[in-house]
Protein backbone atom coordinates (compact mmCIF):
# COMPACT_ATOMS: atom_id res chain seq x y z
CA UNK A 1 0.00 0.00 0.00
CA UNK A 2 0.79 3.75 -1.11
CA UNK A 3 2.04 5.58 2.13
CA UNK A 4 -0.35 8.89 2.81
CA UNK A 5 1.78 11.24 2.66
CA UNK A 6 2.94 9.53 -0.93
CA UNK A 7 1.51 11.28 -4.14
CA UNK A 8 0.41 9.82 -7.71
CA UNK A 9 2.12 12.21 -9.89
CA UNK A 10 -0.30 12.38 -13.08
CA UNK A 11 0.60 11.60 -16.17
CA UNK A 12 1.85 14.43 -18.70
CA UNK A 13 -0.49 15.68 -20.89
CA UNK A 14 0.74 16.36 -24.30
CA UNK A 15 -0.75 19.52 -26.42
CA UNK A 16 -1.33 18.68 -29.86
CA UNK A 17 0.55 20.83 -31.05
CA UNK A 18 3.29 18.85 -29.64
CA UNK A 19 1.73 16.13 -31.22
CA UNK A 20 1.57 17.61 -34.77
CA UNK A 21 5.19 18.93 -34.21
CA UNK A 22 7.48 16.26 -32.41
CA UNK A 23 7.10 13.16 -34.92
CA UNK A 24 7.44 14.50 -38.10
CA UNK A 25 10.83 16.48 -36.69
CA UNK A 26 12.24 13.19 -35.40
CA UNK A 27 11.79 11.46 -38.89
CA UNK A 28 13.14 14.79 -40.38
CA UNK A 29 16.22 14.30 -37.91
CA UNK A 30 16.34 10.69 -39.00
CA UNK A 31 16.35 11.40 -42.75
CA UNK A 32 19.42 13.77 -42.36
CA UNK A 33 21.53 11.44 -40.27
CA UNK A 34 20.64 8.82 -42.82
CA UNK A 35 21.73 11.15 -45.33
CA UNK A 36 18.45 10.95 -47.23
CA UNK A 37 18.38 14.75 -48.31
CA UNK A 38 14.98 14.87 -49.98
CA UNK A 39 13.26 13.12 -47.33
CA UNK A 40 14.07 15.74 -45.05
CA UNK A 41 13.76 18.63 -47.64
CA UNK A 42 9.94 18.02 -47.85
CA UNK A 43 8.79 16.80 -44.05
CA UNK A 44 10.85 20.58 -43.29
CA UNK A 45 9.20 22.29 -45.97
CA UNK A 46 5.73 21.07 -45.02
CA UNK A 47 6.42 21.95 -41.24
CA UNK A 48 7.42 25.52 -41.91
CA UNK A 49 4.04 25.92 -44.08
CA UNK A 50 1.95 24.79 -40.65
CA UNK A 51 3.96 27.50 -38.65
CA UNK A 52 1.62 29.94 -37.23
CA UNK A 53 2.81 32.90 -35.51
CA UNK A 54 4.36 31.84 -32.31
CA UNK A 55 2.63 32.37 -28.86
CA UNK A 56 2.90 29.31 -26.68
CA UNK A 57 6.17 28.10 -25.63
CA UNK A 58 5.77 25.00 -27.21
CA UNK A 59 5.13 26.92 -30.55
CA UNK A 60 8.20 28.78 -30.17
CA UNK A 61 9.96 25.44 -29.16
CA UNK A 62 8.96 24.11 -32.42
CA UNK A 63 9.81 26.65 -34.24
CA UNK A 64 13.32 26.75 -32.66
CA UNK A 65 14.00 23.12 -33.54
CA UNK A 66 12.45 23.92 -37.24
CA UNK A 67 15.39 26.36 -37.62
CA UNK A 68 17.84 23.92 -35.90
CA UNK A 69 17.35 21.48 -38.31
CA UNK A 70 16.62 23.82 -41.54
CA UNK A 71 20.98 24.24 -40.69
CA UNK A 72 22.04 21.10 -40.32
CA UNK A 73 19.70 20.11 -43.61
CA UNK A 74 21.78 22.92 -45.20
CA UNK A 75 25.61 21.32 -44.07
CA UNK A 76 24.51 17.74 -45.67
CA UNK A 77 23.10 19.25 -48.91
CA UNK A 78 26.08 21.65 -49.33
CA UNK A 79 28.13 18.48 -48.66
CA UNK A 80 25.69 16.35 -51.19
CA UNK A 81 26.01 19.39 -53.91
CA UNK A 82 29.92 19.38 -53.74
CA UNK A 83 29.76 15.59 -54.38
CA UNK A 84 27.14 15.76 -56.87
CA UNK A 85 29.46 18.63 -58.33
CA UNK A 86 32.31 16.00 -58.67
CA UNK A 87 30.23 13.40 -60.01
CA UNK A 88 28.72 15.54 -62.96
CA UNK A 89 31.73 17.98 -64.01
CA UNK A 90 34.26 15.83 -66.60
CA UNK A 91 37.15 18.51 -65.43
CA UNK A 92 36.52 17.63 -61.51
CA UNK A 93 36.72 13.97 -62.89
CA UNK A 94 39.87 13.97 -64.72
CA UNK A 95 41.88 15.34 -62.20
CA UNK A 96 40.86 12.83 -59.71
CA UNK A 97 41.84 10.33 -62.90
CA UNK A 98 45.08 12.11 -63.05
CA UNK A 99 45.73 11.87 -59.16
CA UNK A 100 44.72 8.25 -59.26
CA UNK A 101 47.45 7.20 -62.15
CA UNK A 102 50.24 9.17 -59.93
CA UNK A 103 49.30 7.41 -57.01
CA UNK A 104 49.31 3.81 -59.28
CA UNK A 105 52.50 4.74 -61.30
CA UNK A 106 53.97 4.96 -57.90
CA UNK A 107 53.08 1.94 -56.66
CA UNK A 108 54.27 -0.03 -59.95
CA UNK A 109 57.89 1.78 -59.39
CA UNK A 110 58.06 -0.58 -56.27
CA UNK A 111 57.35 -3.86 -57.18
CA UNK A 112 58.75 -5.45 -54.12
CA UNK A 113 55.44 -4.77 -52.16
CA UNK A 114 52.14 -5.25 -52.50
CA UNK A 115 51.27 -2.92 -50.39
CA UNK A 116 49.50 0.73 -50.90
CA UNK A 117 48.76 3.23 -48.13
CA UNK A 118 47.09 6.50 -49.07
CA UNK A 119 46.64 9.20 -46.87
CA UNK A 120 43.73 11.70 -47.61
CA UNK A 121 43.11 14.71 -45.55
CA UNK A 122 40.11 15.26 -46.50
CA UNK A 123 37.96 12.46 -49.04
CA UNK A 124 36.18 14.91 -51.30
CA UNK A 125 34.73 12.03 -53.72
CA UNK A 126 34.40 9.00 -53.18
CA UNK A 127 34.21 7.78 -56.43
CA UNK A 128 38.14 8.80 -56.71
CA UNK A 129 38.82 5.47 -54.08
CA UNK A 130 36.16 3.01 -56.33
CA UNK A 131 38.31 4.08 -59.06
CA UNK A 132 40.87 3.29 -57.54
CA UNK A 133 40.01 -0.57 -56.40
CA UNK A 134 39.22 -1.23 -59.26
CA UNK A 135 42.48 -0.16 -60.89
CA UNK A 136 44.23 -2.32 -58.57
CA UNK A 137 42.42 -5.21 -58.98
CA UNK A 138 43.15 -5.17 -62.72
CA UNK A 139 46.70 -4.99 -61.86
CA UNK A 140 46.80 -7.53 -59.66
CA UNK A 141 48.54 -11.01 -61.43
CA UNK A 142 47.92 -13.68 -58.58
CA UNK A 143 49.63 -11.42 -55.87
CA UNK A 144 46.66 -9.60 -54.07
CA UNK A 145 47.04 -6.04 -53.35
CA UNK A 146 46.48 -4.18 -50.04
CA UNK A 147 45.28 -0.64 -49.84
CA UNK A 148 44.93 0.96 -46.73
CA UNK A 149 43.40 4.09 -46.69
CA UNK A 150 43.68 6.47 -43.82
CA UNK A 151 41.15 9.40 -43.39
CA UNK A 152 41.44 12.03 -41.16
CA UNK A 153 38.09 13.33 -39.39
CA UNK A 154 37.48 16.96 -38.08
CA UNK A 155 34.67 16.27 -36.10
CA UNK A 156 32.29 13.73 -35.06
CA UNK A 157 29.87 14.06 -37.77
CA UNK A 158 32.84 13.77 -40.54
CA UNK A 159 33.65 10.14 -38.43
CA UNK A 160 30.54 9.19 -38.87
CA UNK A 161 29.99 10.20 -42.56
CA UNK A 162 33.67 8.33 -43.03
CA UNK A 163 32.56 4.98 -41.44
CA UNK A 164 29.50 4.56 -43.93
CA UNK A 165 32.06 5.41 -46.51
CA UNK A 166 34.71 2.87 -45.37
CA UNK A 167 31.93 0.30 -45.30
CA UNK A 168 30.71 1.25 -48.61
CA UNK A 169 34.20 0.60 -50.40
CA UNK A 170 34.47 -2.39 -48.24
CA UNK A 171 31.89 -3.95 -50.22
CA UNK A 172 32.83 -2.93 -53.57
CA UNK A 173 36.86 -3.89 -52.80
CA UNK A 174 35.47 -7.65 -51.48
CA UNK A 175 33.79 -7.46 -55.14
CA UNK A 176 37.11 -6.75 -57.00
CA UNK A 177 39.50 -9.00 -54.88
CA UNK A 178 41.42 -6.38 -53.59
CA UNK A 179 42.49 -6.57 -49.39
CA UNK A 180 41.14 -3.03 -48.06
CA UNK A 181 41.95 -1.65 -44.82
CA UNK A 182 39.96 1.69 -44.13
CA UNK A 183 41.13 3.47 -40.82
CA UNK A 184 39.88 6.74 -39.58
CA UNK A 185 41.86 9.09 -37.59
CA UNK A 186 40.72 11.55 -35.36
CA UNK A 187 43.46 14.30 -34.55
CA UNK A 188 45.03 18.21 -34.84
CA UNK A 189 47.19 18.61 -37.82
CA UNK A 190 50.42 19.46 -35.56
CA UNK A 191 50.07 15.71 -33.93
CA UNK A 192 50.26 13.87 -37.74
CA UNK A 193 53.45 11.79 -37.90
CA UNK A 194 53.72 8.41 -39.45
CA UNK A 195 53.63 6.85 -36.20
CA UNK A 196 50.20 8.48 -35.73
CA UNK A 197 48.89 7.66 -39.31
CA UNK A 198 49.98 3.94 -39.14
CA UNK A 199 52.53 4.73 -41.27
CA UNK A 200 54.99 0.82 -42.23
CA UNK A 201 58.09 0.62 -43.59
CA UNK A 202 57.10 -2.12 -46.44
CA UNK A 203 54.34 -0.01 -48.44
CA UNK A 204 54.50 2.51 -50.97
CA UNK A 205 52.96 5.81 -48.96
CA UNK A 206 51.22 8.43 -51.11
CA UNK A 207 49.13 11.48 -49.79
CA UNK A 208 46.04 12.40 -51.80
CA UNK A 209 45.06 16.16 -51.39
CA UNK A 210 42.57 16.81 -54.16
CA UNK A 211 41.13 19.91 -53.34
CA UNK A 212 42.13 20.41 -49.90
CA UNK A 213 44.27 23.19 -50.27
CA UNK A 214 41.79 25.36 -51.29
CA UNK A 215 39.73 25.48 -47.97
CA UNK A 216 43.19 26.33 -45.95
CA UNK A 217 44.15 29.72 -45.41
CA UNK A 218 47.52 30.78 -45.79
CA UNK A 219 49.44 33.74 -44.64
CA UNK A 220 48.08 36.18 -46.95
CA UNK A 221 44.63 36.02 -45.07
CA UNK A 222 45.32 33.88 -41.48
CA UNK A 223 48.93 34.18 -39.38
CA UNK A 224 47.94 31.02 -38.51
CA UNK A 225 48.98 29.35 -41.80
CA UNK A 226 47.54 26.00 -41.85
CA UNK A 227 47.87 25.74 -45.53
CA UNK A 228 51.72 26.33 -44.74
CA UNK A 229 51.16 24.08 -42.11
CA UNK A 230 49.79 21.25 -43.61
CA UNK A 231 52.17 21.49 -46.59
CA UNK A 232 54.86 20.59 -43.90
CA UNK A 233 53.39 17.67 -42.26
CA UNK A 234 53.14 16.52 -45.66
CA UNK A 235 56.55 16.81 -46.67
CA UNK A 236 57.48 15.27 -42.41
CA UNK A 237 55.87 11.96 -44.11
CA UNK A 238 58.51 11.38 -46.67
CA UNK A 239 55.79 10.03 -48.84
CA UNK A 240 56.43 8.61 -52.26
CA UNK A 241 53.97 10.46 -54.19
CA UNK A 242 51.75 13.76 -53.07
CA UNK A 243 48.79 14.85 -55.44
CA UNK A 244 47.64 17.98 -55.48
CA UNK A 245 44.00 18.87 -57.26
CA UNK A 246 43.07 22.41 -57.32
CA UNK A 247 41.15 24.90 -59.22
CA UNK A 248 43.32 26.75 -61.27
CA UNK A 249 42.37 30.79 -60.71
CA UNK A 250 43.34 33.27 -58.62
CA UNK A 251 40.52 33.95 -55.80
CA UNK A 252 43.01 34.52 -53.09
CA UNK A 253 44.88 37.74 -53.26
CA UNK A 254 42.93 39.42 -56.43
CA UNK A 255 41.15 42.09 -55.45
CA UNK A 256 37.24 41.54 -55.72
CA UNK A 257 36.51 43.25 -59.80
CA UNK A 258 39.22 40.82 -60.77
CA UNK A 259 37.92 37.90 -59.06
CA UNK A 260 34.59 38.59 -60.87
CA UNK A 261 36.14 38.96 -64.27
CA UNK A 262 38.57 35.53 -64.14
CA UNK A 263 35.49 34.02 -62.37
CA UNK A 264 32.92 34.93 -65.27
CA UNK A 265 34.95 32.50 -67.70
CA UNK A 266 36.05 29.75 -64.85
CA UNK A 267 33.03 29.36 -63.77
CA UNK A 268 31.04 29.53 -66.96
CA UNK A 269 33.41 26.85 -68.45
CA UNK A 270 32.26 24.41 -65.57
CA UNK A 271 28.84 25.06 -66.08
CA UNK A 272 29.20 24.16 -69.52
CA UNK A 273 31.11 20.99 -68.49
CA UNK A 274 28.06 19.75 -66.36
CA UNK A 275 25.02 20.89 -68.66
CA UNK A 276 27.11 18.75 -71.36
CA UNK A 277 27.05 15.11 -69.73
CA UNK A 278 23.37 15.35 -69.58
CA UNK A 279 22.52 13.48 -66.61
CA UNK A 280 19.57 11.47 -66.20
CA UNK A 281 18.15 12.33 -62.92
CA UNK A 282 17.68 15.85 -63.40
CA UNK A 283 17.96 16.68 -59.42
CA UNK A 284 21.50 15.48 -59.41
CA UNK A 285 22.10 18.08 -61.96
CA UNK A 286 20.51 21.12 -59.74
CA UNK A 287 22.37 19.97 -56.62
CA UNK A 288 25.58 20.36 -58.76
CA UNK A 289 24.86 23.20 -59.86
CA UNK A 290 23.53 24.56 -57.04
CA UNK A 291 26.99 23.60 -55.13
CA UNK A 292 28.74 25.57 -57.90
CA UNK A 293 26.79 28.42 -56.82
CA UNK A 294 27.89 28.38 -53.15
CA UNK A 295 31.06 27.91 -54.34
CA UNK A 296 30.91 31.39 -56.55
CA UNK A 297 28.88 33.14 -53.69
CA UNK A 298 31.57 32.49 -51.62
CA UNK A 299 34.40 33.53 -53.41
CA UNK A 300 32.92 36.58 -54.89
CA UNK A 301 30.87 38.13 -51.88
CA UNK A 302 33.11 37.59 -49.01
CA UNK A 303 36.77 38.63 -47.89
CA UNK A 304 39.38 37.19 -45.42
CA UNK A 305 38.78 34.68 -43.44
CA UNK A 306 35.15 34.48 -44.22
CA UNK A 307 36.35 34.01 -47.79
CA UNK A 308 35.80 29.53 -47.78
CA UNK A 309 36.90 29.01 -51.26
CA UNK A 310 40.64 30.43 -51.02
CA UNK A 311 41.43 29.85 -54.59
CA UNK A 312 45.18 29.93 -55.81
CA UNK A 313 46.96 29.67 -59.20
CA UNK A 314 49.98 27.08 -58.38
CA UNK A 315 53.39 29.24 -57.74
CA UNK A 316 57.42 28.31 -56.77
CA UNK A 317 56.02 27.89 -53.22
CA UNK A 318 54.81 24.58 -53.10
CA UNK A 319 58.17 23.59 -54.84
CA UNK A 320 59.79 25.22 -52.11
CA UNK A 321 57.97 23.72 -49.30
CA UNK A 322 57.97 19.93 -50.69
CA UNK A 323 61.43 20.22 -52.49
CA UNK A 324 60.36 17.31 -54.43
CA UNK A 325 60.17 16.64 -58.05
CA UNK A 326 56.99 17.77 -60.04
CA UNK A 327 54.94 16.84 -62.68
CA UNK A 328 51.74 18.18 -63.79
CA UNK A 329 48.95 18.82 -66.20
CA UNK A 330 46.30 21.54 -66.45
CA UNK A 331 42.46 20.90 -67.48
CA UNK A 332 40.18 23.79 -65.78
CA UNK A 333 41.61 21.84 -62.37
CA UNK A 334 45.37 21.62 -62.31
CA UNK A 335 46.81 18.82 -61.08
CA UNK A 336 50.37 18.72 -59.42
CA UNK A 337 52.17 15.57 -59.02
CA UNK A 338 55.55 15.99 -56.36
CA UNK A 339 57.07 12.19 -55.96
CA UNK A 340 61.04 11.65 -54.63
CA UNK A 341 63.59 11.39 -57.42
Amino acid sequence: MRSPVESVKPPVQRSPVSILWEQPLVEAATAIYEGRVDVASKILRRLSALLNPMSTSKQKLMGYMLSALKSRLFTEDRVLSVRSLYDLSPCFKLGFMAANNAILEAASEQPSTNKLHVIDFDIGWEGQYYDLLDDLSMRQEGNQFTLKITALADSFYGEKRLRMLGDRLSLHAAQVRVRLVFNIVSQKLSESSRDSLGCEPDEVLAVNLAFKLYRMPDESVSAENTHGELLRRVKGLAPRVVTLVEQEMNGNTAPCPMRVEEALAYYGELLESIQSTVPRDKSKQERAEKGLSRKLGNLISCEGRDRISIQRKFDNKFRYIMNMKISECIILTRVRIYSHV
